[in-house]
């Protein structure tokens, strides 16, 4: 590796809201902080800029006023980056000893830094089904790229199905497209919301009043919706071509369909947080192993965290949070005279709830994780690998020693290919829990690796070469 001269400039990695609200932050200082995202374009999930296919529709897509205040955002977002040091198209694929390894225009570079924020994010949580991995299937997240990103639908007859309040925002978004045979197959009992709704209420009223009027919305534009379903098995020779469930009355149905888009939650994007030397912490109520940080958002002497990377909390939580972790950072620079002490205690206040509504909600939407003691063993949990989850149970019994989920990783290649574990690392957990009949925190996580991400041959041959 080339090595940099040591710069005293914060870097930040991920310009979705936390990452952007950072940045946002840092400039109001008068300092030109290094933005690093992956994407040729910024925003996160939830605020991904429309294709120039989409724009003339975004008031059809998102509603009028809302439209305005995703314009007058991204008019402010585009103020930022100016002001940045801002790389787009660049992928962070390593950290170690205080410094980033990145792939941009074909080459490896590596850069140090004295203050970082990560910024990751979150993805897709996915519960395997049989039938999962043919044409036709995509993520819920994957199913708003093909329509915010490329101006498509994923299908004319698609079935949403899993535990996530994503369900209901991406049917909505299709709908106002033009978009009317789509199916909301929700795993979580009608019950679970309305025990939820409280705790949701007491810490973000407007945000639960919003899915309210989402599901209005919906059934006003007649689509089906169905709770407390048992999800069976996504049917189809090459591809798509019907979903098979059990109603919550038992009956089982078979819905001839042609696409399908699958979430069970979010889980958060976190490698570069372990390599960059974070220690971890398991949320019973999320089920998800998140890096361990201060209220500030600070993971160890030189990074900090924020977003859905650091807790899950949403797209405006997020952007509090970015905001809070520059605010600290500052402090830690020596620039406490940019920070408002008032300001931090409001920011923490918001962020408590933030936290508090995210928890709630994930009562209301429960990973369906019994739903996996009734698949079949030959059901593919790794899709990169191919592996069974017949294939993790066996294994369990071979592991010498206490059973983990990376014992198993190492019997079994479950977690080892192109996605490093991101779309069967939570079910691999699951199942090893199952299997073992122990708690998910007791089998642990799988531990992350470099590149986080595949990188070009040519890159890294390139860089050997010099």
């Amino acid at each position: 590796m080339s090595g940099g001269p040591r710069e005293a400039l914060p870097v930040i990695v991920g310009a979705g809201p936390a990452g952007l609200a950072a940045a946002g932050t840092f400039v109001e200082a008068g300092i030109r902080p290094i933005l690093l995202d992956e994407s040729d374009r910024p925003g996160g999930q939830g605020t991904r800029r429309l294709t120039p296919l989409l724009r003339g529709k975004a008031e059809r897509l998102f509603g009028v006023r809302a439209s305005r205040r995703r314009h007058e955002r991204e008019a402010r977002e585009d103020l930022i980056l100016s002001a940045c040091d801002y790389r787009a198209n660049t992928l962070v694929w390593g950290a170690f000893d205080g410094g980033l390894e990145l792939v941009s225009d074909g080459a490896c570079r590596d850069l140090r830094y004295t203050h970082l924020l990560l910024a990751t994010g979150a993805t897709d949580a996915i519960l395997p089904l049989p039938g999962w991995t043919l044409l036709g299937v995509f993520s819920l997240g994957g199913a708003q790229v093909a329509l915010k990103r490329h101006g498509s639908f994923i299908g004319r007859r698609i079935v949403l199905a899993g535990s996530s309040p994503l369900l209901y925002l991406a049917a909505a978004q299709y709908c106002r497209l033009g978009l009317r045979e789509i199916t909301i197959l929700d795993t979580t009992p009608f019950r679970g919301k309305l025990h939820a709704a409280l705790g949701m209420a007491r810490h973000a009223a407007g945000t639960l009043s919003h899915g309210l009027t989402l599901i209005a919305e919906l059934r006003r534009a007649g689509v089906r919706i169905l709770a407390g379903v048992d999800l069976l098995a996504v049917e189809g020779k090459a591809r798509v071509e019907a979903f098979r469930f059990r109603d919550a009355a038992g009956r089982e149905e078979c819905l001839d369909c042609d696409a399908v888009a699958i979430g069970f939650g979010l889980r958060p994007e976190t490698q570069l947080a372990e390599l960059a030397g974070a220690t971890f912490e398991f949320d019973p109520v999320l089920r998800h192993w998140f890096p361990r940080v201060s209220p500030d958002g600070q993971a160890g002497p030189a990074v900090w965290i924020a977003g859905d990377g650091a807790r899950t909390i949403g797209a405006e939580g997020a952007s509090v949070a970015g905001r809070l972790a520059a605010l600290s950072m500052l402090q830690a620079i020596g620039r406490g005279d940019a920070v408002k002490p008032d300001e931090m205690k409001r920011l923490r206040r918001r962020l408590d709830d933030a936290r508090g509504f995210q928890l709630a909600a994930a009562e209301a939407f429960r990973i369906p994780r019994e739903m996996l003691s009734r698949l079949p063993e030959d059901t593919i949990l790794c899709r990169c690998e191919r592996v069974t989850l017949g294939d993790v149970r066996s294994a369990v019994p071979r592991a010498s020693g206490p059973v983990e989920v990376n014992r198993v990783k190492a019997i079994t290649r479950c977690g080892m290919g192109r996605c490093q574990g991101r779309y069967c690392g939570v079910a691999l957990g699951e199942a090893v829990a199952e299997a073992t009949g122990r708690d998910l925190a007791e089998v642990g996580r799988l531990r992350a690796q470099a590149p986080i991400r595949p990188i070009p041959m040519s890159a890294a041959m390139r860089e050997a070469a010099e």
